[in-house]
């Protein structure tokens, strides 16, 4: 009895591992793309997760006889004009991207729910002071008020997480306030208010998580936004500063010297803030199409 009991849980996982093959099967073959960026973003969170065992080299490590040495023997991708190797130095430059992004992200969308949600439930005065902060908010690019903020709050891991989050909360706030106007007036939401539910209760509850569709498209894309702002400010000098290796500061410290004596300091940070971006991009844009019923017609 023990034994078919045994046979029949085995049999069950088998199926729950195939059901889940054919399920991610399906959507590579229904979003191609997508699959794309998916790739490319599982192999950037396990750079960032395993970088300890990717890299050979210590990203910190200043050998002077190893000083400008071209891509190939020890160093697969050269080495910078300090000796250090640029390939163990992207690697670890992908962890302070992902905690910059990921920090950014949900800091940014932590704050634009919470605003959003309040504007469009509460209305009236509220509202409209609201939206009009906002506005003022969004009429700076994301790049120049991240800049401004980095500017004030100074470099550092924490600051540049919270000068990239703040650029973020109007457009995550205009997203959720959109979809909150609309469903404050569904009938399940006035069959919550006539059995004497508190209106907090009926945000939290019954409004909000009707949101997180939009919430989680708009996420996706954002955190590309914030891997190359992150860049841009490590590359003005005001993002994560010194010893933490950030491929923007390894532009920035290689562009102007050395990009025709050394190209590959260039290059290769080049690529992995490219290939990081466009995969978001194409991972954002494939969950929108799953989530978005119009887009299946």
């Amino acid at each position: 009895m023990a034994a078919l009991d045994h046979a029949a849980e085995l049999e069950k996982a088998g199926a729950n591992v195939s059901s889940r093959f054919g399920a991610m099967l399906f959507l590579a073959r229904s979003y191609p793309l997508g699959a794309i960026g998916a790739v490319i973003m599982v192999g950037f969170l396990a750079t960032a997760l395993f970088a300890g065992a990717i890299a050979s080299f210590d990203p910190f490590t200043i050998n002077a006889r190893d000083s400008l040495a071209p891509p190939g023997g020890a160093h697969m991708l050269g080495a910078d004009f300090m000796g250090r190797d640029v390939f163990a130095r992207i690697v670890y430059g992908a962890r302070i991207s992902l905690a910059v992004a990921l920090g950014a992200t949900l800091l940014g969308s932590l704050f634009g729910v919470s605003v959003g949600l309040m504007s469009g439930f509460i209305g009236g005065w509220f509202d409209l002071l609201v939206q009009r902060l906002i506005d003022i908010m969004q009429s700076l690019p994301l790049l120049v008020m991240a800049l401004v903020m980095a500017a004030s709050l100074g470099p550092s891991l924490t600051n540049t997480i919270i000068a990239i989050a703040i650029p973020l909360v109007p457009s995550v706030a205009r997203v959720i306030r959109s979809n909150t106007l609309s469903l404050r007036e569904m009938p399940y939401v006035e069959a919550a208010r006539a059995v004497g539910m508190s209106e907090l209760r009926i945000a939290v509850s019954h409004v909000l998580p009707n949101t997180l569709a939009p919430l989680i498209v708009l996420a996706t894309a954002q955190l590309g936004s914030a891997i190359l702002v992150e860049s841009a400010l490590s590359f003005l000098g005001l993002g994560v500063p010194e010893p933490h290796p950030s491929w923007g500061r390894m532009l920035s410290e290689s562009a102007a010297e050395y990009v025709r004596t050394a190209p590959w300091l260039v290059i290769f940070p080049g690529i992995a803030i490219s290939a990081v971006v466009f995969g978001t991009n194409l991972l954002g844009d494939a969950i929108r199409d799953m989530l978005d019923p119009r887009q299946r017609c």
